[in-house]
Formats: C-alpha cells, structure tokens, sequence
C-alpha cells in the first residue's frame, strides 16, 4: 500500500503530466527562456511545477520546497519536496516525446518517498525508503547482469561542465570494450527509473542536480541497486556524479572510470581547474 505522501506526490505528478502532454505537440509555440548556456526552461515547466507545489501545499503546508525552477523555501523544514517538473525540457521543447516529472520528499536531506512519472507512456514508477520500488503497482528489480559484457549503459553529458566532456568521452570508450552499447535518452530521472526495472543495465552522468537525482536514486536502492559517486563512495548526491546500477555492474562501472575521472587525474591542470 502507498504511502500518504506518496499519493499526494502521484496526485501532483497526474496533474503536471497532464500539462506536459497537452504541450508536447505544440513545441513551436511555446515560449522557452535559456537559463543558461544548453540549459533551458520554457513556460510549461513553470506552470508544471505550480501545479505540483500546489498539489503538494493542500496537504503538507508547513513542508519545504526545492524546485527546479522556484528555488528553495522553508529552509527550517524538516521536510523538503525535490521537484524537478520536466525532467527532459529539451526534449519536451523539440517535441521529442521523452521527459518526465520528478518529486521526492527528503527528510533532514535524505529522500524518504520518490516518484517518477513519464506522461507519454503513463508509466508511474514510485518508491519509500525500506518499502521497496514499483512501476504501475508491479515490483520491481535491478538488472541481474553479473557485469560489464553484454550490459546497455545510459548516460548524459555535462551541458553544466562541459570541460569534463573529453574524460566522459574516454569513459564512454572504456565502458564499451565490455558493453553492449551506450544510450543517451535526455532525461537522468527516466535513466534512473530504467535502472530501477530493470530495462537498463546501468547508468552515469557528471553534474546533475538533487532534482535530477533524487527521486531516480530512490528507485533504483529500493529496486535493489545502487547509487555511488565516481570513486565508489556515498557522495554522489552532494557531488551530482552518478554511477547506478546492480552491485556488480556498478563496481565493473568504477573499475574503468574512476582512474579516468580528471579531476584526480589532472589536477592543476587547465581543466581540472574549470571543474
């Protein structure tokens, strides 16, 4: 059985979604702003995350909000609602129907309760802390490939640091002397969720934010996976560097990009400066 909040996080993404997709086809007529560079927002985002805080405020007023594009709120709260409305806005902007909305509540900073949806496929992946991860109410497991051979890895690159693309292209070479192949879809909550079912075997990605990550990190530790930075420690939510996957693809993951990860390997030079 769902969690309360876990319901008023469902309530909120069905009422986003139903936004985003009255939009996606209509991509040439939507006004978009770029925030900065490769980084845009357009005003389906902004309305998006007014229905989802107004969703989650009916319920929880006294709750903190991280939002993507509304900032922080409430920093005295206990409790935090992560929401990144479109996960995926190039994507949605184009009309490429591949995006997402992303909602979890963290409690003293770790997330407690996490929601992905993707309007398009009417796909609900949810997930509590020790209550295990759904997609549709079905249950769901990490991949149970043993390691790298044979493995779909899904990664993004860095828009946000684009000085580390040449050692996330080496990487992306690295992985595939064992990998079967790489995917770049557009959206790291929906590569989270992916990880989750099972439909992909891993994922990487430098740079994201907590909404990115925050809800897609929870499904994928309640589908029995896990999430790490680079160099295989438990900081990939303060650092923004992922790796996920099931136990041995992820440390498989490690063994080849940790020693490629320049900020190590190229310290005082020009480009570990600029990370």
């Amino acid at each position: 059985m769902r969690k309360p909040a876990v319901n008023i996080a469902v309530q909120a993404a069905r009422k986003a979604g139903t936004l985003i997709t009255r939009y996606l086809h209509r991509a040439d007529s939507i006004a978009v702003t770029e925030k900065s560079q490769f980084d845009f927002v357009t005003e389906v985002d902004k309305l998006a995350e007014v229905e989802i805080i107004k969703e989650i405020k009916k319920a929880y007023p006294d709750h903190g909000i991280w939002g993507e594009e509304s900032g922080r709120s409430n920093l005295s709260s206990k409790y935090t609602w992560c929401i990144d409305p479109i996960d995926g806005t190039s994507n949605f902007m184009r009309g490429l129907p591949h995006c997402c909305i992303s909602i979890a509540l963290l409690e003293d900073g770790i997330a407690q309760h996490g929601v992905v949806y993707d309007p398009v496929r009417d796909e609900m992946f949810t997930a509590s802390r020790g209550g295990g991860a759904y997609m549709n109410e079905r249950r769901m497991r990490v991949s149970p490939r043993n390691g790298m051979p044979g493995a779909l890895i899904a990664t993004g690159f860095p828009f946000r640091q684009r000085p580390r693309l040449a050692a996330q292209l080496r990487m992306v070479k690295a992985l595939l002397e064992d990998a079967e192949d790489i995917r770049r879809s557009g959206s790291a909550a929906l590569d989270l969720a992916y990880v989750a079912c099972g439909r992909l075997d891993g994922y990487f990605e430098y740079g994201l934010q907590p909404w990115d990550m925050a809800a897609g990190a929870l499904l994928v530790r309640e589908s029995g996976g896990v999430c790490l930075d680079f160099d295989g420690t438990d900081g990939w939510f303060d650092s923004g560097n992922v790796i996920a996957g099931n136990l041995k693809v992820a440390a498989a993951m490690i063994t080849r990009i940790k020693p490629l990860n320049t900020k190590r390997k190229l310290a005082g030079s020009g480009e570990a400066a600029a990370e």
